[in-house]
């Protein structure tokens, strides 16, 4: 099926690495990734401005997904479970949010997933489109670079072992959020002390 479908958006070129992408953003299953491999092996040299392409079309979908999450998600969520665990679930993403778009941009999990989730549970769309600006362009480019330098040599790299580059940069992301929450922590808490030393 990814075959067929990489195979019918690469008979458009340009147009159809655009239009995968900004409905991969919303709601369509399988990745513009494929078809962007596809139109790059067949033409190196126009890697990077087919990840342009991608790039753009998926960031004018991103808010569409959003809306979908916020119109559709929210009421979806109360019908299957508690107020109070929506609630918390939104307190938690709010909280979390950047760190959650920003990994999710470099993982294997379809990146519409964060676009709608970020509509349900409210997250500002402007700090979703930020961070999803700064994580979609390395996905695209890396590949897009990829072909460009070393044409048709880069397959391998690109459809075995990219998953576990971009893998290895989530984690690298993740630890920096983790260190960056117990600093605000231990910032937070040694106001405070310093705040009741104060009083007392």
């Amino acid at each position: 099926m990814v075959q067929q479908v990489s195979e019918f958006f690469e008979n458009f070129g340009y147009i159809g690495i655009f239009i995968h992408s900004f409905i991969d953003a919303i709601i369509f299953p399988i990745p513009a990734f494929f078809t962007q491999v596809s139109l790059s092996m067949l033409d190196p040299h126009s890697a990077i401005w087919l990840a342009t392409v991608g790039y753009i079309a998926c960031l004018l979908g991103t808010p569409i997904g959003y809306l979908i999450g916020k119109k559709l998600g929210e009421p979806v969520l109360h019908k299957f479970l508690k107020p109070k665990w929506v609630e918390k679930a939104t307190k938690s993403f709010t909280r979390n949010g950047e760190a959650a778009i920003l990994i999710g941009a470099f993982t294997p999990i379809p990146f519409k997933v964060f676009t709608i989730l970020s509509g349900c549970f409210h997250y500002s769309v402007w700090k979703l489109i930020g961070y999803a600006a700064i994580g979609r362009a390395v996905k695209f480019y890396v590949v897009g670079v990829a072909f460009y330098l070393f044409g048709r040599a880069s397959e391998e790299f690109v459809t075995q072992y990219l998953t576990y580059f971009m893998a290895g940069i989530a984690v690298i992301l993740l630890g920096l959020f983790y260190f960056k929450r117990r600093l605000a922590k231990k910032k937070a808490k040694a106001n405070q002390d310093k705040q009741e030393n104060y009083v007392g």
